[in-house]
């Protein structure tokens, strides 16, 4: 059976781009998550704050290859990125002291992608 090929003109972009962060930054992780966003949809990540919470500490960075879900509760401040967010988790993030960002503008702050933790 063939596999449905993506038609989102965006996200089609973000993975060529995230393919070409890792290559020109040498960022392996990145290439990790446009092979991951390049899979079919119902494959991609779903992450409730409650698992952010109990797998990060304070200050951490992270991505999702996926959506985060306002299910739980967050008491310090993390940077996440994630292909969508629900409004609630992005409400704890920011009252957490924390930040939302889209996985582009993760890539420009961490280009060569120290530092940063995929939780999916």
């Amino acid at each position: 059976m063939p596999t449905a090929e993506k038609s989102n003109k965006v996200l089609i972009r973000l993975i060529a781009d995230l393919k070409k962060k890792a290559h020109d930054n040498k960022a392996p992780i990145w290439k990790d998550i446009a092979n991951r966003l390049s899979k079919p949809n119902k494959s991609w990540a779903e992450v409730n704050i409650r698992s952010l919470a109990q797998h990060t500490k304070k200050n951490d960075v992270i991505v999702v290859p996926g959506k985060l879900l306002g299910v739980g509760n967050l008491n310090f401040p993390v940077t996440v990125a994630a292909l969508s967010f629900s409004g609630s988790a992005k409400d704890k993030i920011k009252r957490a002291g924390g930040k939302s960002l889209s996985i582009n503008e993760l890539v420009d702050k961490h280009p060569s992608g120290k530092g940063v933790r995929i939780i999916c």
